[in-house]
């Protein structure tokens, strides 16, 4: 099995692997430009998000600095808005549902290390998706670490880490994260 394919499917993997490598340079690349253009050619950034995101939906928009590890594997719905500083380790999918915004420097992490010293020092490590539900906000500085999934209508506080997965209609804040309000939604 390739490591590109044990990586995707939460295998132990080399990230040190020849096609991975090649494959985060072509992200960095991207974002690198990303990252160069003025906010006024939206045109340009929005071929370049969407040359660089496994989809998008119409509506997107990134303010810059943006990174991640390789872009493909990040799928975002309408609208959605990432803010300044925003970086996404994207080993596995991230995805993200419609009218999801992100505020200035949120983490959004799926690569992960084994726990036991002498599998680190291996250098080999492996990933977890993390799926982020419609009509969620994600507060400044917060973190959303591997193998989280967030519900609709999902608030996370600025500064939150994120942990675990949570259902709908949540304010989470904290760390760890935990739920500190539940939303009445009108339906």
């Amino acid at each position: 099995m390739s490591e590109l394919r044990k990586m995707l499917s939460g295998e132990m993997y080399n990230p040190a692997d020849p096609e991975l490598a090649e494959r985060r340079l072509r992200a960095r690349l991207l974002f690198e430009e990303l990252n160069s253009i003025s906010q006024q050619d939206r045109p340009r950034r929005d071929r370049l998000i969407r040359a660089l995101f496994g989809s998008a939906g119409q509506q997107i928009q990134i303010e810059s600095p943006f990174h991640c590890d390789y872009g493909e594997n990040i799928h975002v719905g309408e609208n959605f808005f990432a803010n300044f500083g925003c970086v996404i380790l994207d080993v596995a999918e991230v995805r993200f549902g419609d009218n999801c915004m992100l505020a200035p420097q949120v983490g959004i992490y799926t690569a992960t290390h084994p726990l036991d010293p002498e599998e680190r020092r291996s250098g080999r490590e492996y990933a977890k998706p993390v799926t982020i539900g419609n009509d969620c906000w994600i507060g400044g500085m917060a973190v959303i670490n591997p193998g989280v999934t967030l519900g609709d209508n999902v608030v996370v506080a600025s500064g939150a880490v994120v942990t675990r997965s949570y259902g709908d209609n949540v304010v989470l804040a904290g760390n760890p994260a935990r739920v500190i309000r539940t939303l009445e939604v009108e339906t």
